[in-house]
């Protein structure tokens, strides 16, 4: 027996940037998870993902990630996809840099 289809949000990166971008209902690129589209149908999540797939002038390696809903939009499950969201790790710039104003 197959599992029940868990809700999902299109993530990918930036391709000139890099940064981490969400796809919104609004078939924009947002950096903002909780801006992001959740998709609560399995079917409606695959053809998201292959629109996302086929935009590889503007992302690069567009996936599904796990989501719930939240009291501001989707909130990411999973650990990696939460550490995804306060960008790069390495040293403030992106995401991090705009924080600390």
């Amino acid at each position: 027996m197959s599992r029940p289809f868990t809700p999902k949000v299109v993530t990918a990166n930036a391709l000139l940037e890099g940064d981490v971008v969400y796809l919104t209902a609004e078939d924009r690129w947002t950096r903002h998870h909780h801006e992001a589209e959740l998709i609560e149908d399995e079917a409606h999540a695959q053809m998201r993902l292959l629109f996302a797939s086929a935009r590889k002038a503007e992302v690069v390696g567009a996936y599904l990630a796990d989501a719930k809903t939240g009291a501001h939009g989707p909130e990411p499950i999973h650990f990696r996809e939460a550490f995804r969201t306060r960008g790069p790790s390495n040293y403030r710039h992106g995401k991090q840099e705009l924080a600390a104003r």
